[in-house]
């Protein structure tokens, strides 16, 4: 099953082709690359309304051009979330309208939970979009780990825009698989674990993170520490070549396995404004008790 993010008002992909995707993040109009946008553009006369292109480098990275002055940063919102936007040296700007969809899916489970508390992990959390959808839904204690310091104070500014200020959140700068780890020493549990783990990158130590060859090793390390009452795993995925078949193939074989429950696995949609197509923003993998 594909889920589409489609509740959003301060963000729109407006239209894609020519391996770019032209968005509206509030009032501010951004052309960025996205490799899978592979078909011609239709119609140039939106593109060229782009207050800032990211031109791709050939030797790697790539910077921004600016059509206007833009501010260093300003804030989209999401239902009753808030989140700071900020056009940085690779591309990204801070948030995945994406992950929307797992957000109202995680935030549904919360609030329909009897459990008195509820304890949500979310590792490789970036800036923390499903950290303060899971908050503010009402979970009794959030974990945020990420291995990059400034992510992490990133999602701390995002946790005082959303007024989360007062709500137990713990952010943690470590490797993901060492935290886990020492949560298993420990005899933590946890009602609740979101990953976002990327292809390939390194932890605050020099850890080396592979995800073909560490993602099974992490997801069995997490079922230790998923609590027996759990309401949901989820599992988000960027890397090209791994397809929904493969990440379905692995929760079975980790937590369906052990925990029975339901899998469900497909694409991260988002809506084309201009057109009835939809952008695809890689795949998701869950498991629900039920």
């Amino acid at each position: 099953m594909n889920q589409i993010s489609n509740q959003w008002k301060d963000y729109e992909v407006i239209d894609t082709g020519n391996k770019e995707k032209l968005e509206r993040w509030n009032h501010t109009i951004l052309r960025r690359p996205d490799p899978v946008c592979i078909w011609p553009i239709e119609d140039e006369r939106e593109w060229n309304k782009a207050d800032a292109i990211y031109h791709r480098s050939k030797s790697g990275g790539g910077q921004w051009e600016y059509k206007k002055p833009l501010k260093e940063f300003w804030t989209i919102g999401y239902k009753d979330l808030r989140f700071k936007i900020s056009p940085t040296g690779f591309k990204h700007t801070g948030l995945f309208p994406e992950q929307a969809a797992n957000w109202d899916f995680m935030s549904e489970k919360i609030r329909q939970s009897s459990l008195e508390e509820i304890r949500i992990l979310n590792l490789f959390a970036y800036t923390g979009g499903a950290t303060m959808a899971c908050s503010k839904a009402g979970a009794s204690e959030v974990v945020h780990v990420d291995a990059s310091k400034g992510m992490v104070q990133w999602a701390k500014e995002n946790m005082v825009l959303s007024s989360l200020q007062d709500h137990k959140i713990r952010f943690i700068v470590e490797d993901c698989l060492k935290f886990v780890k020492r949560e298993q020493r420990r005899g933590r549990k946890y009602h609740g674990i979101v990953m976002d783990p990327p292809s390939y990158g390194r932890g605050p130590n020099g850890e080396l993170w592979k995800l073909e060859d560490q993602l099974f090793d992490l997801i069995q390390n997490c079922m230790q520490i998923l609590d027996p009452d759990a309401l949901f795993f989820i599992v988000n995925c960027y890397t090209t070549g791994f397809s929904c078949s493969t990440l379905e193939q692995t929760l079975k074989h980790s937590i369906q396995k052990e925990f029975n429950g339901k899998i469900e696995v497909g694409e991260n949609l988002l809506p084309v404004s201009s057109s009835n197509d939809v952008l695809p923003c890689g795949i998701f993998g869950r498991w629900t008790k039920e």
